[in-house]
């Protein structure tokens, strides 16, 4: 817990000195939510690229596995060609569904508020302050 002293006595030279503690901290608070955030991007970039994959992989082999299997099994109650056509249908949801879930997480991407915006926010207050007086 950091705990802030009254600084309404201290004199200006002695705030003045004490400057440059305050950028130094200033500038290594940046540098480490800057990687926060560099690391947070990777982790929500890596699994969104991996449910693209897994839709993907549905995609492109259930379709023949698995299609061949229920086309059999759905063509004796309705001709072949609509047994293939449901069976598409399924495979195609289950691939959509996959590919939502990667769009989703690659959207946690923009929510983020990233260093650079963190920074140019601290400037704008830096200088709205700076305006005051």
């Amino acid at each position: 817990m950091v705990r802030l002293r009254d600084r309404a006595d201290d004199g200006f030279l002695s705030l003045i000195g004490d400057l440059p503690e305050l950028i130094r901290n200033l500038i290594v608070a940046e540098i480490d939510a800057a990687k926060t955030w560099v690391r947070r991007a990777a982790k929500d970039a890596g699994f969104g690229a991996g449910w693209m994959v897994v839709a993907l992989f549905f995609l492109f082999w259930a379709i023949p596995s698995l299609g061949a299997f229920f086309i059999a099994g759905l063509s004796s109650w309705w001709p072949v060609w609509l047994s293939a056509l449901v069976v598409f249908g399924i495979m195609l949801v289950i691939a959509v569904v996959f590919a939502l879930l990667g769009v989703l997480r690659f959207r946690k991407l923009t929510q983020r508020e990233n260093p650079g915006q963190a920074a140019a926010k601290d400037v704008k207050i830096v200088k709205d302050v700076a305006d005051e007086f």
